[in-house]
């Protein structure tokens, strides 16, 4: 179910990404990571079309390019390289057919009998086998919802039509839908439609089976060298000639498996070659994996302590995206969320969580208006080296319909609203260093609370006379030293099919909060968008979270590590990278007095 490597790339003021998953595309963002994130990301239900006012903040060009089939259709594809292991597409076609041609050339030379062996296509869940028949025009007219045409214009009302058309086609399928038992792979519950640049399959590795397994850092590392790097290059300048101003890279990457070494090598390349553009890598990490054994969950303890300390180095930050509650041995229970049931032992669920913070973590360097670049973000989160940052965030933020939001933020009591998204939790008394905060979901009225003349706020919350301002002011309060940034967009994150239906009960379409009298109604409506609250933090907190995944690590005989593992790297080279981990944990300490040091980071200064 993992894929490997992701890159996506887009037009002025975009980004790029490049995917250690199975995804590489263009937004001017580069990813290298399980590719089941990206497939929930950037399905094209989250794409801002002109006709929609509050669509408008963000910009989709980020993340995709118009283009022209041979038949002279218009596409709207993503700016998207997906690098995955050979057995792993199931029913997707690695050239997809939008550029396909009706008849391919059968001429043979040889004169002699031909015998034509066919393997059994793979067998395809409702959900595709729906799309197949909207492409066919059975359930849906044209234009198929997969091909999108170039986002309409003002005057294209009948483009925004057909677009709403599509959206609501989907919304009234969408609670038949039940594929937990199904998604073995990205491709399974993937809508869009992807250029014939984009998938590059490594025949290397399997991804099934016991044999030919890409387990280790180092054959990750390997790995980008001769055929596999040509191909990528070329691949990588196919979309980034495309590009008026490149902006960056956005890579998101398996830190768990071989995958690791291999998006290490990706953003060495990239630094190489771009180093002054922005390179935004986030490390993907499942709660579980299917059939692990303890000598594979120190490998994947170590693939991801290895990856992190390289990716690091060549990145312009590093964010970790698990629900786990930490990369070490003792990891606490997986992160959760009162308005969510998701099952933690699916990378299909926890997946769709993590794409949604995602969602809103990138809105920073999307938005169409008072954006900040990529590099700027890095360099506010990354002071004095600190290259790793951690991310928060509140799936979805718990408000009552008809709420405003400083009634919202103070329900929450003396404690912050979001969950650790990376592994990191936030320490008592831990010193912030940067953090920017997004808000989506919410507008008008729900942002500030309403003036009454001659009455007396009931709190500094309520005298705030915008949504940045509330926010601000919460966030103030809690941690007066703290430099960030703020951002509230009111476009929220669109759900729909297939995205997961884990959702509790109590919730709206719209992911609000119901009073308990439409609680019952609303059970039986799917939700299609919630508003999220995320921030991207630098703190003193990821000092614990780095020296307790080196101390971990560090007690792992290296010598009775299988070849596999130590077959592109001896443990001196292990054991070196282990150091610098180190190092970079140290960047962390708060020598002030502001955090409780624990008793291993106080054995450690002793050593």
């Amino acid at each position: 179910m993992s894929c490997r490597c992701f890159i996506s790339l887009n037009k002025a003021a975009y980004q790029f990404i490049l995917a250690s998953c199975r995804w590489i595309a263009f937004r001017r963002r580069v990813l290298t990571g399980r590719a089941q994130i990206p497939t929930h990301y950037l399905q094209d239900a989250s794409l801002c079309y002109e006709g929609e006012a509050p669509a408008a903040e963000l910009q989709s060009d980020v993340f995709f390019r118009e283009g022209l089939a041979p038949g002279g259709q218009v596409t709207y594809t993503p700016r998207l390289l997906a690098l995955d292991l050979k057995g792993s597409l199931q029913t997707l076609k690695q050239e997809g057919c939008l550029y396909s041609t009706e008849q391919e050339d059968s001429t043979f030379t040889w004169q002699g009998d031909v015998v034509t062996h066919t393997e059994a296509p793979a067998d395809k869940n409702s959900f595709l086998q729906d799309l197949d028949r909207m492409d066919m025009g059975e359930l849906l007219a044209e234009p198929d919802f997969r091909t999108l045409p170039a986002p309409p214009t003002q005057s294209s009302s009948g483009a925004a039509v057909a677009v709403e058309t599509v959206n609501s086609t989907l919304e009234r399928l969408q609670r038949s839908y039940r594929l937990e038992s199904s998604v073995r792979v990205w491709s399974d519950f993937l809508r869009l439609h992807l250029h014939p640049q984009s998938i590059s399959i490594i025949n290397q590795y399997n991804h099934d089976g016991e044999a030919a397994r890409l387990e280790a850092f180092g054959q990750g590392e390997a790995l980008l060298q001769g055929a596999v790097l040509e191909e990528l290059e070329d691949r990588l300048h196919f979309f980034i000639e495309e590009c008026d101003y490149l902006q960056g890279f956005h890579v998101l990457c398996d830190m768990a498996d071989g995958f690791s070494g291999l998006g290490s090598k990706v953003t060495e390349l990239l630094q190489d070659s771009y180093g002054g553009r922005g390179i935004l890598t986030w490390g993907a990490a499942p709660i579980s994996h299917p059939d692990s054994s303890p000598v594979k969950e120190v490998y994947h303890m170590m693939n991801s302590a290895l990856g992190m300390v390289h990716m690091a180095n060549h990145s312009s930050f590093f964010c970790p995206l698990t629900l786990r509650g930490g990369l070490g041995r003792r990891a606490a229970p997986p992160t959760g969320f009162p308005l969510l049931n998701y099952d933690a032992a699916l990378w299909y669920h926890s997946s769709a969580v993590l794409a949604l913070a995602l969602d809103t973590l990138t809105v920073p360097y999307r938005l169409r208006q008072n954006g900040a670049p990529m590099w700027q973000l890095a360099d506010a989160l990354t002071v004095s080296g600190r290259k790793v940052v951690s991310a928060y965030g509140c799936v979805p933020f718990p408000i009552m319909r008809d709420a405003r939001l400083p009634d919202a933020l103070l329900a929450c009591g003396d404690a912050l609203p979001w969950r650790p998204l990376s592994g990191c939790p936030e320490l008592p008394g831990a010193r912030r260093y940067g953090q920017s905060v997004t808000l989506r979901g919410l507008e008008g009225r729900s942002l500030v609370s309403p003036r009454v003349p001659g009455a007396e706020p009931s709190s500094i919350l309520h005298c705030a006379q915008s949504g940045e301002e509330v926010l601000h002011t919460h966030l103030y309060t809690h941690h007066p030293s703290t430099p960030g940034a703020v951002q509230v967009v009111s476009y929220p994150s669109k759900l729909t099919p297939p995205f997961p239906q884990i959702f509790s009960s109590v919730l709206d379409s719209q992911g609000l909060i119901q009073n308990q009298t439409h609680t019952a109604a609303a059970a039986a409506v799917p939700v299609s968008s919630v508003p999220v609250l995320s921030s991207l933090r630098s703190s003193s907190s990821t000092s614990h979270f780095l020296s307790e995944l080196q101390r971990s690590c560090s007690s792992v005989n290296l010598r009775r590590l299988s070849h596999a593992f130590l077959s592109h790297g001896e443990p001196s080279e292990i054991s070196e990278s282990l150091e610098q981990l180190r190092t970079l944990a140290y960047c962390y300490r708060d020598d002030s007095g502001g955090t409780l040091r624990s008793s291993d980071e106080d054995d450690d200064d002793d050593e």
